[in-house]
C-alpha cells in the first residue's frame, strides 16, 4: 500500500481528538480487541474518506450519523466503500447513546458472520 498523504493522516488524528460522545461511546467497547477479540481501529483512512470505526480482519466499517449527516453524501460514500469489499454498518449517534448493546450484537454479528471468501462449489461442480 502506498503511504497516505500527510493531509490526510493530519486529519484523521484531528479526528480522533474531537470525538462526539456516541464515537466515545462505542470506542470504549470496541478498542484493544474488546468485542470478542475483534481489533478495531477509529477515524481510519480509507482515501478518499476516513472512517469512523474499521475492522480490517472482517472488511467492516461502522459510520456514526449525527444531524449533519446527509442521505445523499452518506449513499455516495458507503458505495464507494461497498465498491471496494467492505461492509459498510451506519447507526445514528442517539442508537449508539440509547442502545448500546443492541449496536455492539449488531457489530459482532456483521464481524463473526462476514464470508469473506465464496462458497466453494460442490465437489465435482464447476471447471
Amino acid at each position: 500500500m502506498p503511504p497516505l498523504p500527510t493531509r490526510t493522516l493530519k486529519h484523521a488524528r484531528v479526528l480522533r481528538q474531537a470525538t462526539t460522545e456516541a464515537e466515545q461511546r462505542l470506542w470504549q467497547h470496541l478498542r484493544a480487541g474488546r468485542l470478542n477479540g475483534w481489533k478495531f481501529r477509529r477515524q481510519h483512512p480509507v482515501p478518499p474518506y476516513i472512517v469512523d470505526f474499521y475492522c480490517e480482519a472482517a472488511k467492516v466499517v461502522v459510520e456514526l450519523d449525527g444531524s449533519q449527516h446527509k442521505a445523499e453524501t452518506d449513499h455516495k460514500r458507503t458505495s464507494f466503500l461497498a465498491s471496494r469489499g467492505l461492509k459498510v454498518l451506519r447507526y445514528w449517534d442517539n442508537e449508539v447513546l440509547n442502545e448500546t448493546h443492541a449496536v455492539l450484537e449488531a457489530i459482532l454479528g456483521a464481524v463473526e458472520y462476514r464470508t469473506l471468501t465464496p462458497t466453494p462449489l460442490p465437489e465435482g461442480e464447476g471447471l
